[in-house]
């Protein structure tokens, strides 16, 4: 995998964590607008990181809308290295 595959690949990830961390606390503290003004900027941030990385290198998920060719099923996959 690319140097700048792997480090986009990495940002996708650490965004989809933030927004994984951010929904669990805000299961126990629904008024905290703060964070939910964080919450909604992450998710943005990881759609948009989510979006560079899947026009460049394919879907990373089989949710992701997909034209013709197909390419869901090129290698390599996302968590092969």
């Amino acid at each position: 995998m690319d140097a700048n595959r792997e480090r986009m690949l990495r940002e996708v990830m650490a965004a989809d964590f933030t927004v994984i961390d951010l929904n669990l606390y805000l299961n126990t503290h629904p008024y905290d607008k703060r964070t939910i003004d964080l919450f909604n900027q992450s998710v943005q941030r990881a759609k948009i990181l989510r979006n560079n990385y899947e026009r460049l290198y394919g879907p990373l998920t089989v949710n992701t809308p997909s034209g013709c060719p197909w390419r869901w099923i090129e290698s390599p996959w996302p968590w092969e290295g």
